[in-house]
């Protein structure tokens, strides 16, 4: 048995072809990659407006993701404790913001998936 046809009015029979750059390509796919759609796909939504599937996080990525969230509430909270005055004979304030700092790029490194 033949597969039934498809309504006219939902047929995609009109090709738009468009130029882009390399560099507009690559992150043309990397953008329809990471959200799980083809380039075809991924295009059609951006340009008529629908809504887009949210990146993909494994369950593993979204457990880092927590364990990181924790260990920087317990470093802002010992940052708190620095700052309130109290000498600082080894420079801790200096080394937690280095941590800070390392923690807010692993942090987005994960919502990006950039790994």
């Amino acid at each position: 048995m033949a597969r039934p046809k498809k309504d006219i009015s939902k047929q995609r029979t009109i090709v738009i072809a468009f130029r882009v750059s390399q560099s507009e390509y690559l992150i043309i796919t990397n953008n329809a990659e990471t959200i799980g759609l083809s380039v075809a796909e991924y295009i059609r939504r951006k340009c008529t407006g629908k809504s887009l599937p949210t990146k993909k996080v494994s369950p593993l990525d979204r457990k880092l993701f927590v364990e990181l969230s924790r260990v920087g509430n317990n470093l802002n909270q010992l940052a708190r404790v620095s700052n309130s005055g109290i000498r600082d004979p080894f420079n801790i304030i200096k080394q937690l913001e280095e941590v800070k700092m390392l923690l807010k790029q692993l942090k987005s490194n994960i919502a990006n998936n950039d790994r």
